[in-house]
């Protein structure tokens, strides 16, 4: 009957019950077939002479006959040996190591409908433990399969390895910025967190999740005995750094998960390499923390596709986001209204996730800021009455429309730009709504007055996403795209990190000196630079006196307002001959721009002021901002 020498050698050597299982045309042999090719079995009976039958892409419901035979009554009782003696003796007859269960694996349809066929391929990566996949594309190609899923540990191993290696570069990322960026890197963070309020937080603008978030490392510090100025310094930058860590894991892992491990690692390549994530991701910045929680958020979004989709954990992510900045609602907008149009139960998303998410979150943030403001207050609703519907943030600078389309988000992408426009074009369809939700966010920003790079921020991991579409699919190109990608964002990114704007910090190693001051008591430190210059007492951890000029905008309506910093820049030299009309009122230190030197000039050198030190700025200075910073101490006559 053309039976192989394997089996043969088996029938002699077996049972006699196996001997008729193996003889071939009875009915015993015809059902053991049928049951083996029900129950998945990886090799097929075309091993032993006979025409390999085709395969089934559907699995077959347990007793259901298979469609290439006809049925075969069921064997006699004692006629077969056990199910599991059975599976046993015909993987050891066959050569398979073992048998695979379970329905075969079936390429999605968005898939089949780029290649033009349908066939078999692996487990995906996030279960296969991050291996990629071989697979046959087109006619005469034939699909590998391996026998199994890799081990867990395996998979573990290459997660915890990558987020190690994410942890290293972030917190070297921490260690090489050391500028200054915007004021509210400080003063809507640091210094909130260590006690001194500003103008926003006596009008109720802002919410106190982040920062006390902030003051709970602080208090650490402080039971611990740890609370040097340094340690107060540093510890929420490389908390930050960790978390920006993570997020740079997720976003691998998302794209992983939707695409393969190849495109995967061009979308974290860009998001490493992007000199604004980089220059920003490190800082206590609400907006740092509100990207940070997008990418979260992210991951669990339900794209089609994603098997990881998590309606309540993204959805209670955007929240915390929201708590934090409200502004952070801008870029989901799209993604949550298509999220509800592809949902079948509607009313089970809102019932059962909408609410309960966003009642728990809104009164987490009336608890926390009842007890940071000692009243019941709702300070997204107050936010959105400043910005939005008042337009005050105009106080601070106004833009043309177009600003984020001709500066903003070209200079925060930098040479990402063209890799971001082919990735657009070449990414598959269902990514458009992360592209809908770039282009939503930068019109909706475009019609506020006040701009700024920061506010743009959230949409920058969306952009790598497409920046890394464009990367795998250069063929020639691709290392040297790759490099010039890796130098030309390396360059800014240790500029601005490093050079740029670096003075005001700078200044306040030379304040924290004073402290360690015999004479600190009789310090006096006025820092004449625009408001909100420098950090103040979180950089300084001593009762040292400082002041520094004002400039809170008016509420009240008054055209005619003009703050202490405006008013001082009108005239230097009279307002300082005016505010210390006598010497007993004079500081012992006074931080200024260089730019303000020659004009108050006079003054310098009647009070007995001398230039104790001088510090580096930037290489471009404007307007009230100079090359450079100068303290002047007072000298004793």
């Amino acid at each position: 009957m053309g039976i192989s020498a394997p089996l043969q050698a088996g029938t002699e050597r077996g049972p006699a019950s196996c001997r008729r299982i193996a003889a071939g045309p009875g009915r015993a042999g015809g059902a053991l077939w049928g049951r083996q090719e029900q129950e998945g079995s990886g090799r097929s009976p075309a091993r032993l002479g006979g025409r390999r039958p085709k395969r089934s892409r559907i699995p077959l419901a347990a007793g259901t006959p298979s469609p290439h035979r006809a049925p075969s009554p069921p064997a006699p009782s004692g006629l077969l040996p056990r199910r599991g003696v059975r599976r046993r003796l015909l993987g050891g007859l066959l050569g398979a190591g073992r048998l695979e269960e379970g329905p075969v694996d079936v390429e999605p349809a968005d898939h089949a409908e780029r290649h033009g066929q349908r066939h078999l391929r692996q487990p995906p990566p996030h279960v296969a433990g991050g291996d990629a996949e071989r697979r046959g594309h087109g006619h005469g190609h034939a699909a590998t399969r391996r026998e199994g899923p890799a081990p867990p540990p395996r998979a573990a191993g290459g997660t915890s390895a990558l987020t190690a290696l994410a942890v290293g570069v972030r917190v070297l990322n921490c260690a090489l910025v050391r500028s200054s960026f915007v004021p509210d890197e400080y003063w809507q963070a640091l210094e909130v967190a260590y006690g001194h309020l500003t103008w926003e937080w006596a009008q109720r603008l802002r919410g106190s999740a982040y920062p006390m978030l902030l003051a709970g490392l602080y208090k650490a510090l402080q039971l611990l005995g740890k609370d040097d100025v340094q340690l107060l310094i540093w510890v929420p930058r490389l908390v930050q750094a960790v978390l920006a860590a993570f997020a740079d894991v997720k976003l691998y892992l998302l794209v992983r998960h939707l695409e393969n491990a190849e495109t995967a690692k061009y979308v974290y390549f860009c998001q490493l390499c992007s000199w604004f994530t980089w220059y920003s991701c490190t800082r206590t910045l609400t907006n740092t923390m509100e990207t940070l929680l997008t990418i979260f958020a992210l991951y669990y979004y339900p794209i089609k596709g994603s098997k990881m989709g998590s309606s309540c954990k993204y959805l209670t992510l955007i929240a915390l986001a929201i708590v934090i900045r409200p502004t952070a609602a801008i870029p989901w907008i799209p993604l949550v209204f298509s999220h509800f149009l592809q949902e079948q139960r509607k009313a089970d998303l809102i019932l059962h996730n909408c609410i309960p998410v966003g009642l728990v979150t809104l009164g987490i943030s009336l608890i926390t800021d009842r007890v940071f403001f000692g009243e019941w207050v709702l300070v997204q609703l107050n936010f959105l009455k400043f910005n939005v519907l008042q337009n005050l943030g105009t106080f601070y600078g106004s833009h043309p429309w177009h600003w984020y389309l001709t500066q903003g988000l070209p200079i925060i992408l930098g040479t990402h730009l063209p890799f971001f426009i082919h990735g657009c074009v070449l990414a598959p369809k269902r990514y458009r709504i992360f592209l809908m939700a770039v282009i939503w966010t930068v019109l909706v920003y475009s019609t506020l007055s006040h701009k700024e790079f920061r506010f743009i921020y959230p949409v920058l991991p969306f952009c790598m996403v497409f920046c890394g579409f464009s990367l795998k699919h250069l063929k020639a190109w691709k290392k040297s795209a790759a490099s010039f990608l890796l130098v030309s964002n390396l360059l800014p990114a240790l500029y601005t990190g490093l050079i740029h704007q670096r003075g005001t910090l700078d200044v306040m190693s030379h304040v924290q000196e004073l402290c360690k001051d015999s004479n600190q008591s009789q310090a006096f430190v006025f820092i004449m630079m625009p408001c909100h210059s420098t950090p103040f007492y979180s950089h300084v951890h001593c009762p040292l006196k400082m002041r520094f000029l004002q400039c809170p905008p008016d509420l009240t309506g008054n055209e005619s307002y003009i703050d202490e910093a405006d008013v001082f820049y009108l005239n230097p030299l009279g307002w300082l001959n005016k505010e210390f009309y006598n010497d007993t009122l004079l500081p012992s230190h006074l931080i200024f721009f260089s730019v303000l030197e020659q004009e108050i000039s006079s003054f310098l050198a009647l009070k007995g002021y001398e230039k104790t030190a001088t510090i580096f700025h930037t290489h471009v200075p404007q307007g009230r901002v100079g090359s450079h910073i100068y303290i002047y101490r007072r000298g004793l006559k």
